[in-house]
């Protein structure tokens, strides 16, 4: 009997304030027209006084929890992705354990920045199949605006805040009135640690003893996203014996609204089946993928036996996609 890891409920939280482009462009040397025509960004949320990374993870935590109806104590498995945890150490994740009132379970970090999600989705799939974990939270939650260079207009206009997550459960197949086996159907991952310099944080505890900020040639990474994006979305729809013609929705990490054209007509996908939602939250890092599957399923485009691809690229490089039934 085949186990697998199925979505039981999905959740987010976005800080209180919400910062139109206008808005940056009376601090930062740009304009409206510049950011929407290169990013397709409108909005983002950024954080404030008492918001954090595990308490925006926490609130996106309790909302799945209860869209899943899962009680916290059920919970034995935690996996944040963040590239912006509260402290070096302890792992964010056992903050939200902490804040939950869960006593006991396997907490921890995982870091890929933008992919960390898929990464975390992939480890708790894994475990869950091997029988480790029953019901596991799966988070992704940053705070970039506190590691954004704000006197780089071409990197502080694409980031925001927020947080997105998922409860998994153990199921051994089908639903009996469902045609297809629910849940996660494959994962792939991949790294390529040579284009460190393309995308990156210029600080870190044994370098240089502080936090740093982020730095990025867009150029050149969107030039990587395309390209790897549609070929790991392809490697999972073929380890799980499907094509693009299969799909009823991608849910794509919200980098740039240009990269998610080019990725949907490079696989030959109706630019309606993408999910798109940086035009209101920018690019959220880790969070955005659960953002928008979030988003999603709860304005009741992504509907119960749906087949739903995730896919995402990050500093690294790391990039990844999932393919599943939701």
């Amino acid at each position: 009997m085949t186990v697998r890891a199925a979505i039981l409920g999905t959740g987010s939280a976005l800080p209180r304030q919400r910062v139109a482009n206008a808005d940056l462009a009376a601090r930062v040397d740009t304009s409206d027209e510049w950011i929407v025509e290169r990013t397709g960004i409108r909005f983002r949320h950024i954080a404030g006084e008492g918001e954090t990374t595990s308490t925006l993870a926490t609130d996106a935590a309790r909302a799945a929890l209860d869209a899943a109806g899962i009680a916290a104590d059920q919970i034995d498995l935690i996996v944040l992705a963040t590239a912006t945890p509260d402290q070096t150490f302890p792992a964010s994740a056992t903050r939200v354990q902490a804040a939950l009132g869960i006593n006991d379970c396997v907490a921890f970090d995982v870091a890929a920045v933008c992919s960390g999600f898929l990464y975390a989705v992939s480890v708790a799939d894994a475990m869950i199949r091997a029988g480790s974990a029953r019901h596991a939270l799966v988070i992704g939650a940053e705070t970039f605006s506190r590691i954004l260079d704000w006197e780089d207009r071409t990197t502080c206009v694409l980031f925001g805040d927020g947080a997105g997550a998922i409860v998994l459960g153990a199921t051994t197949g089908q639903d009996e009135d469902d045609a297809a086996p629910r849940g996660i159907l494959a994962t792939r991952l991949h790294a390529d640690g040579r284009h460190n310099d393309l995308l990156y944080v210029d600080g870190g505890p044994s370098t240089t003893g502080t936090v740093g900020k982020v730095r990025m040639k867009g150029r050149e990474v969107f030039r990587h996203a395309v390209v790897n994006l549609a070929t790991v979305m392809d490697e999972a729809l073929g380890a799980a014996g499907l094509t693009p013609a299969d799909v009823d929705w991608v849910v794509p990490h919200q980098a740039n609204a240009r990269i998610l054209d080019a990725t949907a007509k490079k696989l030959g996908l109706a630019p309606g089946k993408v999910v798109v939602t940086v035009d209101q939250h920018a690019n959220t890092s880790a969070a955005s993928v659960p953002l928008a599957l979030d988003t999603a399923v709860r304005d009741g485009r992504i509907k119960r036996g749906d087949l739903v691809v995730l896919e995402a690229m990050g500093g690294g490089f790391t990039w990844g996609a999932a393919v599943l039934r939701f």
